[in-house]
């Protein structure tokens, strides 16, 4: 008779270990029918403007290294890459640029464009740039990225403790940080200056 219990618990464990196994098999597949369901409602992709788009992001994030070290950083709300250009063009743009003695300058337009290969950026539109206590304002700017330069051939101001600037053309190099005026550049004194 013991003999016959001892058989029996076996079988009972091994009925209750697949009724555990067929009820996670079907908890695993009904969760997997459920996300296929739920991932085909996305939100749709926005439209591009421009006619040669290869891709379009919501929402992008890149990061230029040189060295092993972290140069600079972009985000846009935006992104329509052209892939036979090599050209993304960005919506809402802000440039994060990291200086060797660990400042940042923050640079944030409307528009930009990114040279996926060259890593050259251009913006547009409400152009600002603050490092520190000084704020840049243009229509238009460069970064040539083989030079670490920001550059615009559109006119500038500057605006800081000292006072303000106005510039045709301006260059600051990112390695030196020499600022380069150019055309009818203007200055207003906001502190009494003596010689």
């Amino acid at each position: 008779m013991s003999m016959k219990n001892e058989y029996k618990k076996p079988k009972k464990l091994k009925i209750f270990l697949l009724m555990t196994i067929f009820i996670t098999l079907g908890g695993v597949i009904w969760i997997y029918i459920g996300y296929q369901q739920d991932s085909t409602v996305s939100e749709p992709m926005p439209e591009s403007a421009e006619p040669d788009t290869t891709l379009s992001i919501g929402k992008i994030q890149h990061t230029a290294t040189r060295k092993g070290k972290k140069e600079w950083s972009l985000e846009a709300a935006s992104a329509n890459y052209i892939g036979k250009t090599s050209k993304m063009v960005l919506d809402d743009v802000t440039v994060t640029f990291f200086l060797d003695d660990g400042s940042k300058i923050i640079l944030t337009a409307d528009k930009g464009n990114l040279n996926t290969d060259s890593n050259d950026i251009e913006v547009s539109g409400n152009v600002v740039v603050i490092n520190r206590g000084y704020k840049l304002r243009t229509e238009k700017l460069n970064y040539a990225h083989d030079k670490d330069v920001l550059y615009s051939t559109a006119p500038v101001t500057i605006t800081g403790p000292e006072g303000n600037l106005a510039a045709d053309k301006l260059s600051f190099d990112l390695n030196t940080k020499i600022v380069t005026l150019e055309g009818s550049v203007e200055t207003t004194l906001e502190n009494d200056f003596t010689l």
